[in-house]
């Protein structure tokens, strides 16, 4: 892949990288300040077991989310590394270029679609 377009893909994934970091944070803010606010104590009532419910599956779905978001980061990540070691942009099982189509759709793809379809057929079994 020429120079020009490893650009293009890098500058791609590092706006992805920096939307996904704003997320995380997006995601992680409102739960601390409430960790924060249930350590403090500000209430001078005790907290209804409703509410503890509320809270913890709150803190779980953006455990969840975050995790998924960091597993995106991490191949996020990998993709970068591959634009400098010059690997970016061939399959990582057959070695052949992955259609620059997919990589418009998924700049962090390592499989060409055929690759990744077999991967997808050996996970469901």
């Amino acid at each position: 892949m020429r120079t020009r377009e490893l650009q293009r893909y890098e500058k791609l994934l590092l706006k992805r990288r920096a939307e996904i970091f704003s997320e995380i944070e997006r995601l992680s803010d409102p739960v601390r300040q409430q960790t924060e606010k249930d350590a403090s104590g500000d209430s001078p009532y005790g907290v209804h077991m409703a509410e503890q419910g509320t809270a913890q599956s709150e803190r779980e779905k953006v455990f969840m989310l975050s995790s998924k978001a960091k597993r995106y980061l991490h191949h996020i990540d990998e993709a970068l590394r591959r634009i400098k070691d010059r690997s970016y942009g061939k399959c990582m099982d057959c070695g052949k270029q992955i259609n620059p189509e997919r990589l418009k759709a998924l700049p962090h793809a390592r499989l060409c679609i055929e690759c990744k379809e077999k991967e997808e057929v050996i996970k469901k079994h």
